[in-house]
This record gives C-alpha cells, sequence and structure tokens, in this order.
C-alpha cells in the first residue's frame, strides 16, 4: 500500500516548477528542484513534507507577499483553465497562504478566495479566525453568497470549531454564534459538498450546544428535503448519543421495542477476524413506529476500560407487530485508525437511542 507521502514524486516537483516559471521565467526549476530534494527528505513524514516543500519553495518566490501571492494565485488560474486535476499534493499552496500571509490580511483572504478552487484551503484559514476573529468571519461570511461552490463549502468548513486533522477554534467552540450566518445562507445550497459541510459543522457545534442545533433544526425543518438531510445529518452526534431532546423530535422512542435472542456467534474472536452476532427485534404496537437500530461496541483500552463506538444498522418504519432478525459482522482487521487490545470486550443494541440487551465477548491476539 503506498504511503500518504509519497504523492510528492519528482514528476510533481517539476510540474509545479514548470508552471511557475511558465508565469515568472526568473524560477528557477532546477535548483528549486534541488533544494525540495536536499537534506533528509527521503526519510521526512507528510506533514514534515509539505512543510519543507512550502519552505523550498519560498526560496525561489518573490520576498514580498504580495508579489509571490499574485505569483501562486497565476498558477492557480491556468491550472484552473486548462482543468488540471490537483491532489492533495497541492495544499502546499494553501499552507504558502497560511505560512507567509498571515501578517498580511487582504492579500491573503483573496489568495485563498481563488486558490480554494483549485484545493480547499479550510486547513489554512484557521490561523486567521484565531488572529483575525469577527474580521475574517465577514470575510468567509460573504465567501457564502460566492458563486464558486468551492469558495461557499470554504466559508462553512473552514470555520468548523472542531475540524478534524486541523487546530480547533477554542473562541467557537464555546460561542459558535458568529458563524451562524453562514450557515443560515448555506442551508439550501444545490452543492451537495457544501450541504454536507452545513451539516458537518452543525455536528461541530452539537458537541458543545445541543440545544442550539436543536433549535436550529426545529427552525429549518421541513424547509426542503436537502435541509432536513442537512439537519439529520448534522444532529448524528445527538442522536447517537441518545440525547432526548433529539430522539424527541425525530419521534424516536424505544417503548414497545422489544430485542429477543442476542446471540454471539463468535465468541473468541481473533484480531484481524470478525465479530458475529444475531438478534431479534420486535414492534410490540400494533401501530406503525418509527425505529433507529444500532449497536454499540464497547473496545477495551490501553488501561483495560472500556470505550464504546456506536454503528448505525438501520433506519425505517416497522409495521404493526413486525418482527425482524438482524446479523451483522464487526470487523477487527488491524487499521492505522484504531489499535485493538486483546481482552473482553462487549456488544450491546441501541433501540431509537436507549441501549438495551448487552453481551461480553474475547478478543484474542492473532
Amino acid at each position: 500500500m503506498a504511503l500518504i507521502k509519497d504523492i510528492y514524486t519528482p514528476e510533481f516537483y517539476q510540474f509545479i516548477a514548470d508552471q511557475f516559471h511558465r508565469v515568472d521565467n526568473s524560477f528557477n526549476r532546477e535548483q528549486f528542484i534541488k533544494r525540495v530534494f536536499s537534506g533528509s527528505f527521503h526519510e521526512m513524514e507528510w506533514k514534515q513534507r509539505t512543510k519543507h516543500s512550502t519552505a523550498a519553495l519560498h526560496e525561489f518566490m518573490p520576498a514580498s507577499f504580495p508579489e509571490a501571492a499574485a505569483l501562486l494565485t497565476q498558477v492557480v488560474e491556468h491550472l484552473l483553465e486548462t482543468k488540471h486535476r490537483g491532489g492533495l499534493e497541492y495544499v502546499i499552496f494553501p499552507d504558502y497562504i497560511e505560512t507567509y500571509g498571515i501578517g498580511d490580511f487582504e492579500t491573503a483572504v483573496q489568495s485563498f478566495e481563488i486558490v480554494t478552487r483549485f484545493i480547499t484551503c479550510e486547513f489554512a484559514v484557521r490561523p486567521f479566525i484565531i488572529n483575525y476573529g469577527s474580521r475574517m468571519i465577514a470575510e468567509m461570511e460573504r465567501w457564502s453568497k460566492s458563486p464558486h461552490p468551492q469558495v461557499r463549502r470554504l466559508a462553512s468548513e473552514g470555520s468548523r470549531p472542531r475540524l478534524p486533522w486541523a487546530m480547533a477554534i477554542p473562541a467557537l467552540k464555546n460561542d459558535p454564534s458568529p458563524i451562524l450566518p453562514i450557515l443560515q445562507n448555506l442551508h439550501n445550497d444545490p452543492s451537495e459538498s457544501v450541504r454536507r459541510s452545513v451539516a458537518n459543522n452543525l455536528n461541530d457545534i452539537a458537541k458543545d450546544h445541543p440545544h442550539l442545533v436543536l433549535t436550529i433544526a426545529q427552525q429549518w425543518n421541513g424547509i426542503s428535503k436537502n435541509t432536513d438531510a442537512i439537519i439529520k445529518h448534522g444532529c448524528r452526534t445527538l442522536l447517537k448519543q441518545g440525547h432526548p431532546a433529539i430522539l424527541s423530535f425525530y419521534g424516536l422512542d424505544s417503548s414497545d421495542f422489544h430485542i429477543r435472542n442476542l446471540s454471539i456467534h463468535t465468541p473468541a474472536v481473533k484480531i484481524g477476524e470478525h465479530l458475529i452476532f444475531s438478534f431479534e427485534i420486535e414492534n410490540g404496537s400494533s401501530s406503525a413506529r418509527s425505529l433507529r437500530l444500532e449497536y454499540g461496541l464497547y473496545y477495551q483500552k490501553s488501561n483495560g476500560q472500556l470505550s464504546r463506538k456506536v454503528f448505525k444498522i438501520s433506519e425505517r418504519i416497522y409495521q404493526g407487530t413486525e418482527i425482524n432478525r438482524i446479523e451483522r459482522k464487526q470487523s477487527f482487521k488491524l487499521i492505522t485508525t484504531r489499535k485493538f487490545y486483546a481482552g473482553k470486550h462487549k456488544i450491546s443494541i441501541i433501540v431509537n437511542g436507549q441501549e438495551t440487551v448487552q453481551q461480553e465477548f474475547e478478543l484474542l491476539h492473532i
């Protein structure tokens, strides 16, 4: 399997060197590439290579940030015009603006607006929110009205209080009200990627201010199918947590649903294999009822404590007296994002946010 750091290939550096030389023939392509691969480049991990590449590019750019930004945006505009398909390796462009443009607000903002149409600037804008506060958020609210969906998405994704893999924004975690006008502008956006970003922003907010998200859900409810989908996705963490107000909002009542015959077919699971389990669920009411069905997996942690992760099975209407048998597999294949620890684990069945029956199983070393 290829490593993420290997996106930085000699062909990539040759290509961008050619692009900068096309705009400015004083750009020294050969020395730039030599500088990139100098030192310990081959031992660097992905983030180190990104920062190293940004610094190497800076050495061959104009010392003045406005001049460097003009050169950078001209390169990006040409790539857009020629419909060149960028990739994650081009993150060095927004990283350049973040690193060398933090002291030139106006130039940086103008550059973000162009560059994000080619490679997202969602990570790079965050130091500007922290440093410039309401001034930056005002620009992002303006972006939320842009004709370009990539720019509109930057407004919502870049302002997420808890954007994964990026620095958090403590002020917005504490008080997200400054970014609510951005979400309001985008709550019925024609672009699916923008709508999904709005939902992700709401989900971030819900982790600190659940009742604010409930209020927004009540205000937006029924505006359109797209907006309803945003609300549902934005409330996903609250639904997994079984938050009573959100469950009530969606009419999810666990009474009258009955779980029977929970059976773990693989009571001893080796790391790398699958847990297999089954159970029956019955709507004990004679009336049709909404059911959100999930299971909780309690993973063993390094300290011997258990930590629950919730997995969705289905969400649909169960007819009166309907009985259904469910069978599921849960993988314990080795992955980079989770370390498995041998020992006792648990599984539980969650009915409309309410945890019901539980059973233990053993996870074994390979």
